[in-house]
């Protein structure tokens, strides 16, 4: 990746703007990006308690862990302004989508925790979390999300609502068969759905450029009539942009968009990782573009804030997410006559 400068203070205006974003919009994102980095980074630190030889099986918080730090962008991005009837179907990499899209930080950390008063009521876990009141869901499975995501956009066609569906992957994930399948059917069909792929370079350990024919997954979209798209997914307003455009075209009726948001984790795929196939260099470069501090670096520029209007923000942030770990810390675990309840239709 080449880092590209940043827009002058003339141009930075131009595209917030053209956008339809307001100040009170990007301090609203820079506060949800906030959240979501200090949920993860909190939820990191208890989950590696009590893990000194790290076994998943051990600690307050067992199985395994994925989290998103340095993805926040495309999560907030994408999300920012959706309905809560809009469905949106995650990955084993979730808390960031979901986070976005409103769900409560207490139930989240709870279910996280497994504890009864999660989600799921502590059954789920970190990969299987559920809202219904946010039309939140996700999938250990990888790939999953694209075919499941096109049902939800399949039953707003068929009813005549204006409803959006939202698929997120990795770039691993299109790799797998669900993503042309899905392609195929939402282009022929002119679905309302929204897939976007969050291409962090590594499909797991293995680098992109080991398993792909073309540089970019957008263009595979091409091939089936979909518009398509390449966006910065370290720039919260390049993502929004592109995406507010595809909402817009899919309540008309007029079908799905796939879009690519190149990102970077800055954690492992997993925690316990241990990252032999990337470099610290490589993880290093890419923090010069941390989404959190381009938002926040832009804000000042642009006079939006203050240094003590964003330190509000992300002390509101932190006790949001301490009030939700405290609260999944406290809440109790299911009772064991619990497990096969809510398990069968």
């Amino acid at each position: 990746m080449i880092i590209k400068p940043e827009p002058s203070l003339k141009d930075l205006a131009f595209l917030i703007e053209n956008a339809g974003l307001q100040q009170s919009d990007l301090l609203n994102m820079y506060k949800k990006m906030v959240t979501i980095r200090y949920f993860e980074e909190s939820i990191k630190k208890v989950y590696n308690e009590g893990k000194n030889s790290f076994n998943m099986a051990s600690g307050i918080i067992r199985g395994e862990m994925h989290l998103s730090i340095g993805q926040e962008a495309v999560a907030v991005g994408t999300l920012y302004g959706v309905r809560d009837d809009d469905v949106v179907i995650s990955t084993h990499r979730p808390h960031h989508h979901a986070i976005a899209k409103g769900v409560d930080l207490k139930k989240l950390a709870a279910e996280i925790f497994g504890k009864a008063t999660g989600l799921c009521k502590g059954k789920g876990g970190h990969m299987h979390l559920f809202d219904k009141s946010k039309n939140f869901a996700c999938s250990g499975i990888v790939g999953a999300s694209f075919p499941q995501a096109a049902g939800a956009a399949f039953a707003f066609k068929y009813l005549g609502k204006d409803n959006v569906a939202f698929a997120f992957a990795g770039e691993g994930a299109a790799n797998h068969g669900t993503f042309a399948e899905t392609l195929n059917i939402a282009a022929a069909w002119e679905l309302p759905l929204i897939i976007v792929i969050e291409d962090n370079k590594y499909a797991d350990s293995t680098p992109k450029s080991f398993t792909m024919s073309t540089t970019f997954h957008y263009q595979r979209g091409l091939a089936y009539n979909i518009p398509s798209y390449l966006v910065d997914g370290m720039d919260v307003i390049d993502v929004y942009s592109v995406v507010k455009k595809a909402v817009e075209r899919a309540r008309k009726g007029f079908g799905p968009t796939l879009i690519e948001a190149l990102t970077y984790r800055y954690v492992g795929h997993f925690e316990g990782d241990g990252e032999e196939y990337r470099t610290k260099e490589e993880v290093e470069f890419w923090s010069l573009v941390d989404p959190i501090k381009r938002l926040e670096s832009r804000l000042l520029k642009l006079n939006y804030a203050d240094n003590d209007t964003l330190a509000k923000l992300r002390e509101e942030a932190k006790k949001e997410v301490d009030e939700a770990i405290e609260f999944a810390m406290k809440s109790p675990y299911p009772d064991p006559s619990e497990a096969l309840k809510g398990v069968f239709a």
